[in-house]
């Protein structure tokens, strides 16, 4: 499919073509912005805690059926869960403020 639009597409070379265009507006100036990479830190521990709670959410709709030994695994689930939140929190991840701000406070 692709192969087929790039062969079969148009191809017009102009000016206008290759500038951004974003909701209506023309964009000016520099795009590309650096961000700390403690946001992007931040947003993979919240996508992997968040994916850990659909395995909460489909262990509680099914713990009938898994009995005993479900309850017992997902006890050390949750375990090896607090055990990593306790390590990043010793890590010093979520600290945000420099050391240098902490000790002129």
């Amino acid at each position: 499919m692709l192969l087929g639009g790039w062969l079969l597409g148009p191809r017009t070379i102009s000016r206008n073509k290759n500038i951004p265009f974003e909701s209506g507006i023309i964009s000016y100036g520099n795009t590309n912005l650096r961000f700390s990479i403690k946001f992007y830190l931040l947003a993979v521990l919240f996508v992997i805690f968040d994916i850990e709670s659909l395995y909460l959410y489909t262990w509680v709709i099914n713990i009938k059926k898994i009995g005993w030994l479900g309850f017992f695994e997902i006890l050390l689930f949750i375990f090896i869960l607090l055990l990593t939140l306790i390590y990043l929190v010793k890590q010093k991840i979520f600290n945000w403020i420099p050391k240098k701000s902490i000790n002129n406070l």
